[in-house]
This record gives structure tokens, C-alpha cells and sequence, in this order.
């Protein structure tokens, strides 16, 4: 039966890969041609220390983000997590996910991520310091994750995604399925994950901005004529990542986890992301990576972050990570989490 079930895990991943590959694998960057950007951001303060290589690292709620198989190898009962990020140019970027286990029937999963751009005041030709209006943007995803162990090693995850995205007055929707799996090779607990993210329908900007009257001709002709500015539609910034993570060494008191991810988005060149973790008995964490290794034009490169993990009682722990990120002359970016394992 475990074959069984392993087999059909591969054979559906294999359907997935495939009818993804036309879309995937393009010899140009396509920079700047897909919508919702902010679902590349990614999500975990732990996650960005270790250079965001992640989608072999399972094992907490983060794994609804990076590769949803990764939610079926939590070892507690539940969790729950805030993750904050002051991105670049003020924009404010939030993550929050509560997962439960169900024992053989699965893991589950809800998560939002949201990203707020200040108000600005609106500037125009005839009003370059402002007509006395004031626009915003902001981006919403929610999801709802479910993973299960087919095999004592092998894992597979679902996530399934509502995006929204406005822009002052308008707006756009759009659904979007992640696919994960995870295997745990005998060699040492090699840990090898494959993800598939975004995979989901265009979206198109809609809203009040885009109707106007048209008058053709000035004098004599068709005055008033109710038309539509039609935007364009833009694909989901689709994403294959694979990547392997393992313990290098583990002691009763310490703990070394290198891990490395290869990413092939459709709207940029592939790149690697690779970090370390080391743990002082599963309660301090330091952490150091480096992000987008051979990416295109790249401003991005080493991160590093650091955690505490207390035991409230035995049945709740809380945990507290933060992360640095250098993005050369964007300057930088800090992340904050704080879960409760139950």
C-alpha cells in the first residue's frame, strides 16, 4: 500500500511539472510582466536568515508558504505565527497562518498575506504637488493548506489561494494552487523538496478609472460616448523550487542544518538560495545565508537572523525570530515572527 500510495505521488507530480513546463522554462527574464508581485516576498523571519532556502526545511506553519508537504512533518499538535517586514520604501508586509494536526487524516492549514503601500497624495500635470486627493495600494492572499505523509517518508501538500490586488480605485482577482512534495532519504535524513507556487489564472485591473466619456469629434460629431480603458491581462508569478536540506551535525546540545534551493520563477533568471541554522539545544538559533546567488541584475545577497525558543508548559512553547536582509542600494529589510507551538 505505501507503494502504492508513492507511485501516485509521483505520477501526480509528474502530470503537475509537466503541464506547467511550457510556462516555466523560458530562455528570457520576462522581468516585470506578471502581476501580484508580493507573493514573491516570502514569508518567515527563519526562512530569510537562512537565505529564504526553504523548501526543504519542514516542520513548522511556514511550510504553507515555501512547500505545503512540509506542514505533514510538524511533531506538536498546533501553531500559530505573526510575521512582520518592513520592506522597502515604506511598504508594510504581514504574514499570518495557524495549522493543526488531524493525525492520519492530514494537516491543515489557513493563512493571509497582506502588503499595504502608504497613502500618497494624487500628482498630475496640471497639480504636480497634489490636486487634493490621496491614493493607496494594497494586496491581499488567503489560503487554505492540506498535507499528509503518504509514505514514512515521502509527504504531499496542497495550498490553495484568493488573490486581491487595488490600486487606488482599482482592482483585481485572481485563485492560484501551490503544489509540494517532500521526501526523507535514508542517506543521514536528506531532506528533498519541490514546490510548485502560484499556479492560478491572469488577473486584470477593473475599476471606475478605466470608464470615460470619448468625444471623437470636437465639432458636429458623436459627443459623450461611454468607453472603457481595457488594462491588460497578467499572469501569476509562477515559481518551481527544488532544494535539499540536511543536518550536518547533531548533538545533544547542538544542531548545524545547511540547506540549498534552486528557483526557476517565470518572469525572471533562475537563481539558488542557500543558509545555515545553528541551534543551541533547540532553544538559540543563529542563522546566515545568501539570497539569489546567479540571479540577473541582483541587489540582493547575504542575510543572517537569530531565534529563542521558551517552554511556557510542556504543551506550549513560544518562539521569537528576527532577520536581516542586505539589498545593496535598496539598503536593507528586518523581519519579525512570534509563534505559539501548541
Amino acid at each position: 500500500m505505501q507503494f502504492r500510495n508513492f507511485s501516485i505521488a509521483i505520477v501526480l507530480s509528474s502530470l503537475v511539472v509537466s503541464t506547467t513546463s511550457a510556462q516555466l522554462f523560458r530562455s528570457t527574464s520576462k522581468v516585470g510582466t506578471t502581476a501580484a508581485q508580493f507573493l514573491k516576498i516570502g514569508a518567515s523571519a527563519r526562512a530569510l536568515g537562512m537565505g529564504s532556502a526553504y523548501v526543504a526545511m519542514p516542520g513548522d506553519v511556514y511550510s504553507a508558504y515555501w512547500n505545503p508537504a512540509g506542514l505533514s512533518r510538524f511533531e506538536r499538535t498546533a501553531e500559530v505565527t505573526f510575521n512582520h517586514a518592513e520592506w522597502l520604501a515604506d511598504v508594510k508586509y504581514d504574514y499570518a497562518a495557524g495549522m493543526i494536526t488531524l493525525g492520519e487524516v492530514g494537516t491543515v492549514a489557513a493563512s493571509l498575506i497582506s502588503m499595504r503601500v502608504p497613502e500618497d497624495i494624487v500628482r498630475t500635470v496640471e497639480f504636480p504637488e497634489g490636486d487634493g486627493r490621496h491614493w493607496d495600494a494594497n494586496s491581499l492572499a488567503l489560503g487554505l493548506s492540506y498535507a499528509r505523509n503518504l509514505t514514512d517518508r515521502f509527504s504531499i501538500g496542497f495550498n490553495f489561494k484568493f488573490i486581491s490586488e487595488n490600486v487606488w480605485n482599482e482592482s483585481a482577482q485572481g485563485v492560484a494552487l501551490d503544489f509540494g512534495t517532500l521526501y526523507i532519504t535514508p542517506f543521514h535524513d536528506l531532506k528533498i523538496g519541490a514546490s510548485i507556487s502560484n499556479f492560478g489564472t491572469k488577473m486584470q485591473l477593473k475599476g471606475q478609472d478605466s470608464y470615460f466619456n470619448w468625444s471623437p469629434a470636437p465639432v458636429g460629431g458623436p459627443q459623450n460616448i461611454p468607453s472603457e480603458y481595457r488594462l491588460g491581462e497578467y499572469d501569476l508569478p509562477l515559481m518551481f523550487r527544488i532544494g535539499v536540506a540536511m543536518d550536518l551535525y547533531r548533538g545533544e546540545m547542538f544542531r548545524a542544518t545547511a540547506a540549498v534551493d534552486a528557483t526557476h520563477p517565470n518572469d525572471n533568471t533562475e537563481y539558488v538560495n542557500s543558509g545555515v541554522e545553528l541551534s543551541y539545544r533547540e532553544v538559540i538559533f543563529a542563522r546566515a545565508g545568501y539570497k539569489s546567488l546567479f540571479l540577473r541584475d541582483s541587489e540582493q545577497s547575504l542575510t543572517w537572523g537569530v531565534g529563542v525558543r521558551y517552554d511556557i508548559v510542556n504543551s506550549m512553547a513560544v518562539k521569537f525570530d528576527y532577520a536581516y536582509a542586505d539589498y545593496g542600494r535598496l539598503k536593507n529589510i528586518q523581519y519579525f515572527n512570534l509563534s505559539l507551538v501548541f
